[in-house]
């Protein structure tokens, strides 16, 4: 316009707009098309084949025995003569195809007194169409990834507000945006919460570089694997080198071997295949309020003490993941109570037109009322920084230290005799009896027992015994032990064997973890609430035999 034609229009299918998987394709022709564009040299002519006109937005469809729906239906330009003493001498209905799939109809319509349209016009006019097609094709291909890596990056995102034993936590995530003049992508930046055993919590954020739906799908798998490990009960450090060696396998078919026979060749490995990710994982004991970090190449995190400026926490960084090759270190920080504790990403404090260094300062000068609601807190960060970010998805996790109440905690060292199972079952009665927990004693005491006769017959050194109160009830057993228990299936005429069973039957969850000096055995109780109903002891016996 104008120098092919006097009048152009383009119709796409209002299903394709609407983001349906498939276009309508080959449909009959009649299906809901919008007007996307409109163009005129002379006037608002109406290039309906109707005689109405059409407004640019509007819903409209073509009658199924038009020259219109003939075109859509066949996918065959068609010339449609233009209308007795109407403006329009002829109308070129061009279907546009992109990959043998119709997505909508491209008129061009010269006006009376123009030169008609001749075959080279016609041409000429399906190659436009066609190209216009891809381009559209194209972006509804890049829609439909975005969208799905959009769906896949927020399912695997802590649904709600993550809640945890001694930390008020909250949490913000947001996508891209196009403040920086260009289409926003999906990144792969991730946080998680996850509860361990002990009334502990590991905090994780971490950021997979690249952008898209590749970036999305490796972030799913490392997050998949942090709660995996993390379940492991591994030390902070152990976690992020385990978590160096998956990404180390994501790009290769062959996995962690494959990719370090790629790294010795360096002249025939794609690196387009490598997968490299940022990540701070952090552990909190809400008994003895303290934290281990450690980090692989991200950002350090923000600790805001009470009565004090925020500073960040010097963490060494590590490489990144991915890298290999490279210990990681890890750091043990306490935390007073009312501390608060800021993870977060490179996009909230990073952009093209503000130095790194600048916006960290930004952030840390952003924490000035870490008193107040951390709702608040979040809310007041990302509007003070808002100049700052745009370009890079933002994840920001934030936690206030609520230490466990010191009369909260039962702890006892028992001698390595076997008066001290008698012992056990009298201070766990003792103790739940002044939390008012009178319900649990009896499946309490039975565990206890359990526990301190095994850490006796196949622990070493002295046994500890510590119960925990907070939203559920926890028993731990530690001993100087290495050989971590394993449950057996015990046979009808076996005298024992059974203790973990009866554990199993009667917790709500149990488990064992290394320690420095040993391990832990634990069981966790639900405390009676008059909705959980707790499992009877005898029942839980009787059904052993």
């Amino acid at each position: 316009m104008p120098g092919f034609c006097d009048l152009a229009t383009v119709d796409l299918y209002q299903g394709l707009l609407a983001g349906d998987e498939t276009p309508p394709g080959l449909a009959d022709g009649s299906a809901e098309l919008r007007r996307v564009a409109f163009s005129s040299a002379v006037s608002d002519g109406p290039l309906t084949g109707g005689g109405t006109a059409v407004a640019v937005g509007a819903v409209h469809h073509f009658p199924f025995n038009s020259p219109h729906a003939d075109a859509l239906r066949t996918g065959r330009p068609g010339s449609i003569p233009g209308e007795e003493g109407g403006l329009v001498q002829s109308t070129l209905a061009i279907p546009m195809v992109a990959h043998d799939t119709v997505v909508g109809l491209a008129q061009f319509s010269r006006t009376k007194g123009s030169e008609p349209f001749g075959d080279r016009d016609r041409d000429l006019a399906v190659e436009l169409a066609a190209r216009a097609a891809v381009c559209i094709d194209n972006a509804r291909l890049y829609r439909r990834e975005h969208e799905r890596a959009l769906m896949l990056q927020r399912s695997l995102l802590p649904p709600g507000d993550p809640v945890a034993s001694g930390l008020d936590i909250a949490c913000r995530y947001l996508p891209g945006s196009v403040a920086s003049g260009r289409p926003s992508e999906v990144g792969g930046d991730w946080f998680d919460v996850i509860e361990l055993p002990g009334h502990r919590t590991a905090l994780v954020v971490g950021d997979v570089m690249g952008r898209g739906l590749r970036a999305a799908v490796a972030m799913g798998e490392l997050r998949t694997a942090v709660r995996t490990l993390a379940l492991l009960d591994l030390e902070p450090a152990e976690v992020l080198s385990a978590l160096d060696e998956i990404a180390r396998g994501l790009g290769a078919p062959g996995g962690v071997q494959q990719a370090t026979r790629a790294a010795r060749r360096p002249r025939e490995a794609d690196l387009s295949e490598v997968y490299l990710a940022t990540c701070v994982y952090a552990v909190y004991d809400s008994v003895t309020r303290r934290c281990t970090f450690a980090n692989a190449g991200h950002l350090p995190p923000v600790l805001v003490e009470p009565g004090e400026p925020a500073l960040m926490l010097d963490v060494p960084p590590g490489m990144p993941l991915g890298v290999g090759g490279e210990p990681f270190e890890e750091v043990e920080v306490e935390l007073p109570e009312g501390a608060l504790l800021a993870l977060y990403t490179d996009g909230l404090v990073e952009s093209r037109d503000h130095p790194l260094d600048e916006g960290l300062q930004a952030f840390v000068g952003a924490l000035t009322d870490p008193a107040s609601p951390l709702e608040d807190v979040c809310d007041h960060v990302l509007n003070t920084l808002d100049t700052h970010h745009g370009e890079d998805d933002i994840a920001l996790l934030m936690a206030r230290v609520q230490g466990l109440p010191a009369d909260s905690v039962g702890d006892w060292t028992l001698p390595r005799e076997p008066r001290s199972v008698g012992r056990a079952r009298e201070y766990a009665r003792g103790q739940l009896l002044s939390w008012d927990m009178e319900p649990l004693v009896d499946t309490t005491e039975l565990l206890v027992s359990e526990l301190v006769t095994n850490a006796l017959r196949y622990g070493e050194g002295e046994i500890r015994l510590r119960l925990l109160l907070d939203r559920t009830l926890v028993c731990e057993v530690w001993d100087s032990g290495l050989v971590q228990p394993r449950r057996r299936r015990a046979r009808d005429t076996d005298e024992g064997g059974r203790g973990l069973q009866l554990v199993g039957l009667l917790s709500a969850a149990w488990g064992s973890r290394r320690t420095p000096r040993g391990k832990t055995v634990w069981f966790e109780l639900p405390l009676p609430d008059g909705e959980t109903g707790l499992a009877d002891p005898a029942e839980a016996l009787l059904s052993l035999f």
